[in-house]
């Protein structure tokens, strides 16, 4: 059993920040990719960005050079800070993780949490 816990979520003006963080916890072996998603309302989830065990990231043309992802392997934690924003990056944000534990390779989510950008 894995769990994935966002927070940092909120209201923000254009052009302001957020970071947002995903701690992952269980029985946890090793972590693969984590990453961000998000889903605007009537709009399907999107990948936003993600980051290897190395450090390899990826990022959607929509963010790339306003966000930045980054994890700290020791707490199983995965960040994205959100500079810059707008009020089209206004969505439920989700944290997503590929997690070994003894048993299973497991593909989480966590709840998600809401970034709302005022225009």
């Amino acid at each position: 059993q894995v769990q994935l816990v966002e927070s940092g979520g909120g209201l923000v003006q254009a052009g302001g920040s957020l970071r947002l963080s995903c701690a992952a916890s269980g029985s946890i072996v090793s972590i693969n990719v984590m990453g961000w998603f998000r889903q605007a309302p009537g709009k399907q989830r999107e990948l936003v960005a993600t980051v290897t065990g190395g450090g390899t990231t990826n990022y959607a043309p929509s963010v790339k050079g306003r966000f930045t992802i980054s994890r700290d392997n020791a707490k199983s934690t995965v960040y994205l800070l959100m500079n810059s924003l707008k009020p089209e990056d206004t969505a439920v944000y989700y944290c997503n993780a590929d997690i070994y534990t003894s048993t299973a390779y497991l593909h989480s989510w966590g709840q998600g949490t809401q970034v709302t950008v005022s225009s």
